[in-house]
């Protein structure tokens, strides 16, 4: 089968309790070029995770000591990197709480590893950083795009890979109408062009970090049924 572009050798954490899907997965992410570091439990991840840090981690959403919602909320404590959670509900409740506890992405099985791969490089790619790119403040924000922070009056204010690159996209298009479908590429990739229910977490997500109000929001504004733009 042939899988998408290389990991060239970037680690990856694959954390599920299920040993033949453990393997699958290790098989699958090595023959795309990535260094596979797996664990079999929460604690075994975060153990895993703490001594050398992986780019990016693959978790499985029912783990045995605790679910993967938790362990994804434990790694950002102290990490930005790339976060995909595995599941077998396809659930737009569970999706969002997965993505309100700071995932990247929401992957329902059965899935291809072609998919899985694609969903990776495309998380990484959102991760990257470009030390050529400027810093971009508009009235309270401050968003460094080489160093991927955000200052929000004066404060810190941290963002996940996926967030980041969403609010860098709809502030290059200030004042412009983006589509719900043109975000969803631009962000995540040509193969989520109709999840909305995707967008909108990480949108309310958004809100909740950088507006004053975020029931009234004076910088992502909402075209209805349309798309979102940033005002400010």
């Amino acid at each position: 089968m042939k899988l998408a572009s290389p990991g060239c050798g970037r680690r990856v954490l694959v954390c599920d309790d299920e040993p033949q899907i453990l393997r699958a997965l290790q098989i699958v992410l090595r023959d795309a070029g990535f260094d596979v570091a797996t664990a079999g439990t929460a604690k075994e991840a975060l153990d895993r995770a703490a001594v050398r840090p992986p780019d990016a981690a693959i978790v499985d959403l029912i783990l045995p000591d605790r679910d993967g919602v938790e362990l994804t909320e434990a790694l950002r404590e102290w990490s930005e990197m790339p976060i995909i959670l595995l599941s077998a509900i396809d659930d737009e409740a569970e999706k969002v709480r997965a993505l309100n506890a700071g995932a990247d992405d929401y992957l329902t099985k059965p899935f291809g590893a072609d998919e899985l791969v694609a969903r990776l490089n495309a998380a990484l790619r959102r991760a990257a950083r470009d030390p050529k790119e400027p810093t971009i403040v508009i009235d309270e924000l401050e968003l460094n795009l080489s160093a991927h922070t955000l200052v929000v009056s004066g404060e810190s204010v941290h963002l996940t890979p996926t967030e980041f690159a969403l609010l860098r996209t709809l502030i290059r298009n200030r004042g412009r109408l983006m589509t719900h479908a043109s975000l969803l590429r631009e962000v995540w990739g040509p193969t989520y062009a109709s999840d909305t229910p995707l967008l909108r977490a990480h949108v309310a997500n958004l809100r909740r970090k950088i507006e004053p109000e975020p029931s009234n929001p004076r910088y992502l504004t909402t075209d209805p049924r349309i798309g979102y733009r940033f005002a400010g």
